[in-house]
């Protein structure tokens, strides 16, 4: 079984030229599944909409043309249930096995807008559909979209998500338009091991409803964890997720000289990698053991863990030229870098630091340009322009800036 999942580590330099004295260094760890590696599991899943005021018109439309279009596409022993909520909430489709459609149907046709925006609400009877065919039988799974504030409810949004989360239902938290607050749907998303998006249009909709469940069709492994052991002196600094988006990670130390990050599913043909940027202890000519690498998975429709080792070895020579960056590696941490660069830069404008948020702005465009992400850069320019001229930043520009340069690694992979 272990055969059908890949682990392989990459440095950013090899080798790395010898040195009397600590250097830093990056290291690459991929691990990538086979789409081959077992059938699918039947889905559990629950749709949490926004039907408050503020969605008539276009973005209601398109949120029930995308409902429906999802609703067609799973499968007879999938679960579904439908909620909607404003400042009231109404279990539109209880849990039920998608045989019949006709109900799935009806229920969102009728779907109007009133009132305002108590997410908590939503999510809540969200989990009580969910919990009843939660298992190892299923992927469960949160589909909750909004376009507004929900006010003095945040904390137990995040109480719901991190809930939600222990019980192993992941979270596709999508934010349309402008007016919703990013940092609530990135926290519920990351408390469940889910993914925070932005939605700029009403039309796009239906694309991120349909990748979603795609990506859970196609989920091969779940509850993925990486251990990383280093010799002593080589001290891990940051980790960062890099595919299939760039996430700061953090890690939890196990001990001394080890750090364990989570990676959660695994989706059959898509990698999955993390960038560990790392202080490297004072080596002469030679070759290294510096760390081991185990990743721990579970395959669906099998009981118990796999777990794959891995012996990470650095290369060390007197004469390295500019030929030893690997050129794929090297790629991603400057992407990391814009994104880390944008990050820094709304939290400079938030705070008020109008001269570090612009020059931290100007620095992430100069990425994004020499990376050929022409139309970033120049809305990071614009937006350090905005800024020096005493304007603050746009709600659109901030979202579209904050998940694009997250997103900018699946645009490689596009390239």
């Amino acid at each position: 079984m272990s055969d059908a999942i890949t682990l392989t580590c990459k440095w950013g330099r090899t080798p790395i030229p010898a040195s009397s004295t600590s250097q830093a260094g990056y290291l690459l760890v991929e691990a990538i599944a086979s789409s081959a590696l077992a059938p699918s599991l039947p889905l559990n899943v629950c749709f949490v909409l926004d039907r408050s005021g503020s969605m008539q018109g276009a973005k209601l439309d398109n949120l029930k043309a995308a409902t429906r279009q999802v609703i067609e596409r799973l499968q007879p022993n999938d679960i579904a249930a439908i909620v909607i909520f404003d400042d009231n909430v109404q279990t539109l489709v209880p849990a039920t096995p998608v045989g019949d459609r006709s109900q799935f149907i009806a229920a969102v046709n009728a779907i109007s807008e009133a009132g305002g925006t108590a997410m908590s609400l939503g999510m809540q009877a969200g989990q009580v559909e969910l919990q009843k065919h939660l298992g190892p039988d299923r992927l469960s799974r949160m589909v909750l979209l909004t376009d507004g504030q929900t006010w003095g409810d945040e904390p137990l949004c995040r109480d719901l998500a991190r809930t939600l989360g222990q019980s192993g239902v992941r979270i596709a938290a999508f934010g349309l338009g402008t007016e919703w607050n990013e940092q609530l749907l990135d926290d519920i998303a990351a408390a469940s091991n889910g993914y925070a998006d932005y939605i700029a249009s009403p039309a796009q909709i239906g694309d991120f409803f349909q990748k979603v469940i795609q990506d859970d069709r196609a989920t091969v492994a779940t509850n993925t964890r990486l251990l990383l052991r280093f010799i002593r002196d080589a001290t891990p600094r940051t980790v960062y997720r890099v595919k299939p988006i760039i996430e700061n990670l953090g890690y939890q130390p196990t001990g001394e000289t080890a750090v364990a990050v989570r990676l959660g599913d695994l989706v059959g043909g898509q990698p999955v990698a993390v960038l560990i940027d790392l202080v490297l202890p004072p080596r002469a000519k030679g070759r290294f053991r510096i760390a081991q690498a185990e990743l721990h998975t579970t395959p669906v429709q099998q009981t118990g863990e796999v777990v794959i080792k891995q012996d990470i070895l650095l290369d060390v020579a007197d004469q390295v030229g500019p030929e030893s960056y690997v050129p794929e590696v090297m790629n991603l941490v400057e992407r990391v870098t814009a994104f880390k660069l944008q990050t820094k830069a709304l939290q400079e404008a938030a705070t008020g630091n109008v001269t570090g948020a612009t020059q931290k702005l100007r620095a992430a465009a100069t990425r994004l340009l020499d990376l050929g992400e022409l139309e970033l850069a120049e809305k990071a320019q614009q937006q350090a322009t905005a800024l020096e001229q005493g304007q603050q930043l746009s709600p659109e520009a901030q979202k579209e800036l904050r998940y694009a340069t997250r997103r900018l690694t699946q645009r490689l992979e596009e390239q």
